[in-house]
């Protein structure tokens, strides 16, 4: 057999060379700074039952109808997450039936509480062993004296972290529907057209938004943005932390984007939803539990 020639063996030569690169760039014996960025970690695979068969509720204010009912009261009858009202249909009527929701939904939520109170409340409710719980909190974190007295997001992810830990350390199975944290802007600017609200909210609901409520000069515009963004924030953070456990789901801002008026707030604060807010609520949970697919 004929010797390749000299331009055939440089050939041979560059090819063998060029395998060599390729396995030393594939191979796991590089140290790590020579490696040009590993792989991220896959998402886990979501798992959802679209029919939950008990649900528990967790959170503040809002899931226990407060102010829907009578002025400066609880009215858990009336909560978008297990209420028995029939002006409501609760999410866990819509998803059990009348009946059946009378004896397996449970409402753990605290009037006032914020993210940081959700682990207590989590661990409450893991003791029904609920199929689903739901949460909805964050707006007492931002509703505050002052800007400077909101939940950082720093302490906001990890409170909500150590929510779903505490669930997983005895439930790894039940489903967790995380609904946003509401639009609090647009809540001021549905809620000034009330003279009446207004004076109700100089009593201090929710300073850090709604304080001077007509005033627009440009330190009360930065206040309102500076609450807007962190709201912003902490949906974002429910989102990525409840991204990261297979059997949690996020609203997908839905609750935020919800473009409510007037009709759907409390007469007597104009903040806490009333009975109809209370109803749509109830439909967005009811369609983000139902949905299929991740």
């Amino acid at each position: 057999m004929r010797k390749p020639n000299h331009r055939v063996r440089g050939l041979l030569s560059v090819v063998a060379a060029a395998a060599l690169i390729g396995v030393a760039g594939c191979g796991g014996d590089d140290p790590p700074a020579t490696r040009t960025g590993a792989r991220p970690a896959p998402a886990p695979t979501p798992v959802w039952d679209t029919g939950p068969d008990s649900v528990a509720a967790v959170g503040d204010s809002i899931t226990r109808g407060f102010d829907a009912c009578s002025i400066l009261s609880d009215c858990p009858s009336v909560s978008w997450a297990t209420g028995s009202s029939t002006a409501v249909d609760s999410l866990a009527v819509r998803l059990l039936g009348r009946s059946r929701a009378a004896t397996h939904s449970w409402n753990y939520a605290v009037t006032g509480a914020r993210m940081a109170d959700l682990p207590g409340q989590v661990a409450k409710a893991a003791r029904r062993d609920p199929a689903l719980v739901t949460v909805m909190a964050g707006a007492n974190d931002a509703c505050r004296a002052n800007t400077a007295s909101m939940t950082p997001v720093t302490d906001f992810r990890a409170s909500f972290e150590k929510t779903l830990r505490t669930l997983r350390a005895t439930r790894p199975r039940t489903e967790v529907y995380v609904a946003s944290v509401p639009n609090l802007k647009r809540l001021w600017s549905q809620g000034r057209t009330n003279a009446l609200g207004k004076q109700v909210w100089k009593l201090g609901i929710c300073p850090s938004m709604l304080g001077d409520a007509d005033d627009l000069d440009a330190a009360a515009t930065a206040r309102r943005a500076a609450v807007l963004t962190r709201v912003q924030e902490y949906n974002t953070v429910l989102r990525q932390v409840c991204a990261a456990d297979r059997r949690c789901r996020f609203d997908g801002g839905a609750v935020f984007d919800y473009r409510f008026g007037t009709g759907q707030l409390s007469r007597w604060d104009w903040f806490h939803p009333s009975r109809d807010g209370q109803a749509r609520l109830a439909e967005i949970a009811y369609r983000g539990v139902r949905r299929r697919g991740a």
